[in-house]
């Protein structure tokens, strides 16, 4: 490694390359519980629901050394760990401390790409404070989130998005690590294809069916094999398999959709049920998109039942929902085309998609559903 990390591949002008830095909260929600409440510390956390039927939303390091982790069952998370202590999520607490953080990464570069509440990318190529070294200045952004909040941060540090968010992964929690045009492609080559980010685990088996595990195996595959096998994507895996990634750092992404589910601590079996318990879930993602002033033109309803088995329907329209109300309706007609029921229902959410930004006071149009 060397103290800077500059693009081969991608000249932004002036002969300047790309400085990217992905900077991720270690273990976000937990650390904020247990920076909070000083009790906590130094002992397994899980940020959820403890009831039979909750999910875990974070899990604090201690916790993960019990192999507890997001999105696992509540009980899953007991059984592996019996001293597991749980918290309730408090939602606006986190969203008030990435807000802090993201002040100071505005501080260096107004070209920050949030992922969520506890990572983003930032393009430090010209940075505010005039620094060289994007090393430096993940050090300080570092020092700085850890002096003003008192939480740690892990920092990737190299030439493209890909491979800065890979390398924040590397010496977490509170690490750093830079990938170089140098060291790039040997990285690449020899880590196995399920820690590439972008490659979930479907991805990762179906690519192990066609013999290929590590980034050198994807590398061997040619381009039109790759997107004969793995469609849209197929360009995308050809060019992080030799180290290449494109993509800029967007201040100005784009949310694709806004959703909400919920975890029933009895199964439902009756529609009306169903109908009642989706009604808050419409009226949260509704509240969303009246906050940000965006509207959707696709409703899908995801019903998860009891044996774990799951289904998404979707209705989509030539124009913006107008309100919750239609919203629900939507929801309803789903929900009717699924019930009765053979097996109870253990989860409903709710997404609005292909979402529009509209001006205060547009006028509102009927619609056709498709």
């Amino acid at each position: 490694m060397t103290n800077d990390a500059q693009t081969p591949t991608t000249d932004v002008g002036g002969g300047r390359q790309r400085k990217i830095i992905h900077v991720d909260m270690d273990a976000f929600y937990a650390s904020v519980e247990q920076r909070d409440d000083p009790s906590l510390r130094g002992r397994p956390v899980a940020v959820g629901g403890g009831e039979a039927r909750g999910v875990v939303a974070a899990a604090s390091y201690e916790a993960r050394t019990f192999g507890v982790h997001s999105a696992m069952a509540s009980v899953t998370a007991k059984r592996r760990c019996p001293d597991l202590i749980f918290v309730r999520p408090r939602f606006s607490v986190y969203k008030e401390i990435s807000e802090q953080i993201r002040a100071i990464f505005a501080e260096y570069t107004p070209l920050i790409e949030p992922l969520s509440l506890d990572e983003a990318y930032l393009d430090v190529t010209a940075n505010l404070k005039g620094m060289e070294f994007a090393t430096e200045i993940a050090e300080e952004i570092r020092a700085k989130i850890k002096a003003e909040t008192g939480l740690t941060a892990s920092a990737g540090v190299s030439y493209n998005k890909f491979l800065a968010k890979m390398a924040s992964d590397q010496r977490k929690p509170d690490g750093l690590f830079v990938i170089t045009p140098r060291n790039g492609p040997a990285f690449v080559e020899a880590l196995p294809v399920k820690k590439f980010h972008g490659v979930g685990p479907a991805t990762a088996e179906k690519m192990k069916r066609h013999g290929i595990e590590t980034g050198l195996d994807l590398k061997s595959k040619p381009l039109a094999f790759l997107s004969q096998h793995f469609g849209k994507a197929g360009p995308y895996f050809y060019g992080i398999a030799r180290a290449i990634d494109e993509r800029q750092v967007r201040p100005d992404r784009v949310r694709k959709s806004v959703g909400a589910e919920d975890t029933f601590a009895e199964d439902i079996h009756g529609l009306e049920e169903a109908v009642e318990r989706i009604a808050p879930l419409i009226a949260k993602i509704w509240g969303i998109a009246e906050q940000k002033a965006f509207r959707g033109r696709t409703i899908t309803v995801k019903i998860k039942y009891a044996d774990f088995r799951q289904v998404t329907r979707s209705r989509s329209s030539e124009l913006a929902f107008a309100g919750p109300d239609e919203i629900a309706e939507i929801c309803r007609r789903i929900l009717e085309q699924e019930f009765p029921v053979e097996k109870g229902v253990r989860l409903l959410g709710v997404t609005l998609s292909h979402l529009t930004a509209i001006e205060p006071g547009e006028p509102q149009q009927f619609r056709l559903l498709l």
